[in-house]
């Protein structure tokens, strides 16, 4: 089968590798689709510290070609995603709900493998998963959709860290995809959105998703305009979703007293951050992170998208053949783009 085998940062190339057999309790999915992660290109540019050679790609779709041992319930054809974290569901983190920090999907083959190929490997034809991960689509929904899941998921994670209730004011930091990913979840949990961005493009995007206002960075204090817009109050939710470790004092700034703020994006570069302890003492100002979905939040991520109460595809930018993964990958990398998506054959 062919891959998109990275031998390091910068040097991917289409290569033929042996055909993966199921075993007991796996499944062997044919993908379809596969997004780009932001993770995908720091890996690409030589920001991640994983082994090479490697296969990338952890936002897949695909079919069921073949099933081990053990499987049922499953049948081939049936249009599937996986959960991607390699969790062992045994440790204390997976047993109390928290199986996406499990401390065995990082030490796992994943991230490094010196025996072999490392990576989530959905940049490829085909891709093993653990049957227990399956989770099934309709067959009226778009590969180019379910593209959408994980990161979908990771937002779903997100929001439901922060008790978000009917009429809360909740602002976004960053009009990515990542961010208006929020305003969409947001928005069914009954909140008024507030976006800071500074593209023109994305804030009107915004708007369009069901922002109530957006605010550009660059022209006023986002912290001020933020309190404008909630009559001095702050907002009840804030999501940073920027990797400059500078914004993140100025979400926790523009947080109500009582409200939460989400590290939702990894800092890079990882420094440390100030923070006003005295407020969040005086002010019950809770400061929570958000990484990858839990089992719970990848399937709330299949229902939004299956029963159409989200549509992720209005924030697809482009969609390249796995064989065009320069021009895909270039396209990801600029700074205004939304979500790139390779496809495998048609979709």
């Amino acid at each position: 089968m062919k891959v998109l085998l990275m031998n390091k940062p910068g040097d991917v190339h289409v290569t033929d590798i042996p055909m993966p057999e199921p075993k007991e309790n796996e499944v062997l999915i044919r993908v379809k689709a596969a997004g780009i992660c932001t993770n995908d290109i720091r890996d690409f540019q030589g920001d991640c510290s994983y082994s090479y050679p490697r296969i990338g790609g952890h936002e897949f779709c695909g079919v069921i070609e073949k099933m081990g041992g053990g499987v049922s319930g499953f049948q081939k054809g049936q249009r599937v995603v996986s959960y991607i974290i390699n969790a062992d569901h045994t440790c204390h983190l997976c047993r109390t709900g928290h199986e996406n920090i499990c401390f065995h999907h990082t030490n796992s083959h994943i991230f490094t493998n010196p025996d072999g190929i490392s990576g989530y490997c959905g940049f490829g034809e085909y891709v093993i998963a653990k049957a227990q991960d399956i989770m099934v689509y309709s067959e009226t929904t778009s590969f180019e959709k379910m593209a959408f899941t994980e990161p979908l998921a990771c937002v779903v994670n997100s929001i439901n860290r922060t008790g978000i209730e009917l009429g809360d004011d909740v602002a976004v930091i960053g009009g990515g995809t990542m961010g208006l990913l929020h305003v969409m979840v947001a928005r069914l949990r009954g909140a008024r959105v507030i976006v800071s961005e500074p593209l023109a493009e994305r804030r009107e995007k915004a708007l369009a998703l069901g922002a109530a206002a957006v605010i550009d960075p660059m022209s006023c204090d986002a912290v001020q305009e933020v309190m404008r817009l909630t009559n001095g109050q702050g907002a009840a939710v804030v999501i940073n979703g920027l990797a400059n470790p500078a914004v993140m004092p100025q979400a926790m700034d523009m947080t109500a007293p009582c409200g939460v703020c989400v590290a939702f994006s990894s800092m890079h570069p990882n420094k440390p951050v100030p923070v006003d302890v005295g407020a969040m003492h005086s002010l019950q100002k809770s400061l929570i992170g958000a990484v990858s979905p839990t089992v719970k939040a990848y399937y709330q991520s299949v229902q939004l998208i299956d029963k159409g109460l989200v549509d992720p595809s209005l924030l697809t930018e482009q969609i390249f053949d796995y064989t065009d993964f320069d021009n895909a990958m270039a396209c990801a990398m600029r700074p205004d783009t939304y979500k790139v998506i390779l496809k495998f054959g048609e979709i």
